[in-house]
């Protein structure tokens, strides 16, 4: 099924399926031409019915999709994740990179401003699942217990639009309501206040339930590529656990210009309602058993880069990109400042963890070394020069980690993990605090303090968080930063939690004592000395060694067992050095708009104008 455009409906670039059921299934070569079939045939043959999900699959790769557009700028900046490319922009505001992760956003963006952008594929998907949606519930025999798989692929269908739409909502606020196909009357909408829309996706994610299959249970869920019930409660949880949260909403009904940061619920029981639904889901998939953590905290990453799509281990669900598309490495992973052994290209760090990162956490935990990345890899060695923003990489996501090499000069092809079982156990333990305070919350924290702390800090935190229901949700407010850093979840539960501009407004000033080597820092030294020559063969965090990044260290050990040294985010002092300037502009352009008043991004020109006056920016736009 293919649609021609016309321009006068530009407007559907944003919400019309483009390019028909496309598959990826080798089976389907085998399959009678589509374009001669009929819905009521795709839709009751499993094979073509699967297609359709397929079809889904195909919108997360395209270029100003998830792949190039979503993954890469929604999530940034926070106080732990900061965008690193800002390299000689002179004006961060108007930057069609920049501008969308220091809460600056036009809606003229040349990054996003066109009809092939995330929005318009983001609405490409929720239509393809529309149509697929409606028909196979016509004719795919979905509750006859003997056609599970059809079911199944029902359910996949209601999740990945819930995901899709979360997302929506995520990124842009209130957004148009469709969750039917368009048809002539309903080709120009306005937009729908999120709550609407949030409790849709809780709805049909309490229906996908019904027909999902636990992971392993059916021959779609024994990959971590398709959609099972853990999934799809996880994702009931996140969206029942932001609709009890707060975003930024509009001062009064009709200003378009001032906003206020509330509830996103006014009715406290409501509220309530939501902790308890984000608490059952998650207890479900604990009891179940279906899921487990990795043994050490980067067996789920080193899988994640090897591609072990196995289900029923840490990973839930990933978008999935073929060997040559996606950018998930090209974004998140470890800097790579030219074309080596792993790469064949020169990238990586486009996203990092804030200078001040390592420094917050705790120095015995594990997570630290694996987040916190303060070298890049350059003719095949490892060095520090500080040519990743501060200097500093994430370390979950790591080309040397992969099992083959890339295959295209952009693109890495790792898929994108949207959720795993961590978040999981860290959702259940806040849900609980939040309704029967931290006594038995503490259960389900506990096993990630395992795995990060030695045993007697465990205890240490546990007892600190147990002293009352609010000291535990600070403690589960740090863990997360800890836990998920690098991984796109900060921003979001920053935004919930209403603190998005005192955590970058406190990051901004912690990244400006760290450079001064004033406050906390005062008594860190001024350089770092490291292990240079490192080759391919030295892999891991643990293969090299660095002296200045301990509170203790000092500038005295001059070349005692190092062989050279660096300033790792510390001013110079001469304000005109290309160090200086690349810190101070990282500093200052942390955040340019206020994040409270501009956490969502605006809807772009070309979809305000095309939408026959149906659409309107608020907060300003």
């Amino acid at each position: 099924m293919r649609h021609t455009i016309m321009n006068k409906y530009k407007y559907l670039l944003g919400f019309i399926a483009l390019g028909g059921i496309m598959t990826s299934c080798s089976d389907a070569l085998d399959a009678p031409n589509k374009s001669s079939m009929s819905e009521d045939v795709i839709f009751s043959t499993e094979i073509l019915a699967d297609a359709a999900v397929m079809g889904l699959h195909q919108s997360f790769g395209e270029t100003n999709s998830y792949r190039g557009r979503f993954i890469p700028y929604f999530g940034t900046n926070t106080d732990c994740e900061i965008f690193n490319n800002y390299g000689g922009v002179a004006d961060a505001s108007t930057d069609k990179e920049a501008s969308l992760a220091v809460y600056s956003a036009k809606p003229n963006n040349s990054y996003m401003n066109n009809s092939t952008n995330a929005w318009a594929k983001l609405y490409e998907g929720v239509e393809r699942a529309n149509k697929a949606i409606t028909s196979i519930k016509e004719y795919g025999n979905i509750d006859d217990a003997n056609n599970k798989n059809m079911g199944q692929l029902y359910g996949e269908l209601l999740t990945l639009r819930a995901m899709i739409y979360f997302d929506l909502v995520k990124a842009w606020g209130d957004v148009p309501y469709r969750f039917e196909p368009i048809a002539a009357e309903t080709i120009y909408v306005p937009k729908t206040d999120r709550v609407t829309i949030l409790k849709k996706l809780l709805a049909d994610l309490l229906e996908a339930e019904k027909y999902l299959g636990w992971p392993n249970e059916n021959k779609y869920t024994v990959s971590t590529e398709r959609v099972s019930k853990s999934f799809a409660k996880g994702l009931r949880a996140r969206v029942a656990l932001f609709l009890a949260g707060k975003s930024q909403w509009p001062a009064a009904e009709g200003d378009h210009v001032n906003s206020v940061l509330r509830d996103n619920l006014s009715d406290g029981a409501e509220r309530q309602q939501m902790y308890q639904i984000a608490f059952a889901e998650c207890k479900s998939i604990i009891d179940a058993g279906v899921n487990k953590l990795g043994a050490t905290f980067d067996t789920n990453f080193r899988n994640l880069c090897k591609e072990v799509t196995t289900a029923g281990q840490e990973s839930l669900f990933e978008i999935p990109f073929s060997e040559g598309r996606g950018r998930v490495l090209y974004t998140w992973g470890v800097k790579h400042s030219d074309t080596d052994a792993w790469t064949k290209q020169a990238k990586g760090g486009v996203n990092g963890p804030t200078p001040t990162l390592w420094y917050d956490f705790d120095k015995d935990d594990a997570r630290r070394n694996i987040t916190c990345i303060p070298y890049q890899w350059k003719g095949g060695k490892k060095t520090i020069s500080g040519a990743s923003g501060g200097g500093w990489s994430f370390g979950k996501l790591r080309y040397e980690w992969m099992s083959r090499v890339v295959t295209s000069t952009n693109d890495d092809g790792i898929n994108y993990q949207v959720m795993r079982y961590a978040d999981i156990l860290m959702m259940a333990a806040e849900a609980e605090n939040q309704l029967n305070g931290p006594a038995n919350a503490a259960q389900y924290l506990k096993p990630i303090l395992d795995r990060a702390y030695p045993a007697a800090k465990v205890s240490t935190i546990l007892a600190q968080a147990g002293a009352s229901k609010d000291a535990f949700q600070l403690t589960i407010e740090d863990q997360r930063k800890f836990e998920f850093a690098g991984e796109g979840i900060r921003k979001v539960d920053l935004m919930r939690w209403g603190k998005l501009t005192e955590k970058l407004t406190e990051t901004k000033q912690k990244m400006n004592d760290l450079a001064n080597r004033t406050g906390a820092y005062a008594t860190y030294p001024q350089k770092i000395y490291y292990n240079v020559g490192l080759d391919a063969a030295d892999t891991d965090a643990d293969a090299y060694t660095v002296y200045g990044l301990e509170d203790g260290d000092d500038d005295t050990i001059g070349a005692a067992g190092y062989t050279d040294n660096s300033r790792l985010f510390c001013l110079d002092g001469t304000g005109t050095s290309d160090n200086d300037k690349k810190i101070t502009n990282m500093i200052n352009k942390l955040f340019l708009g206020d994040p409270n008043s501009h956490m969502f991004w605006p809807i772009w020109a070309e979809f305000i104008s095309t939408s026959n006056g149906t659409l309107v920016n608020d907060y300003g736009y």
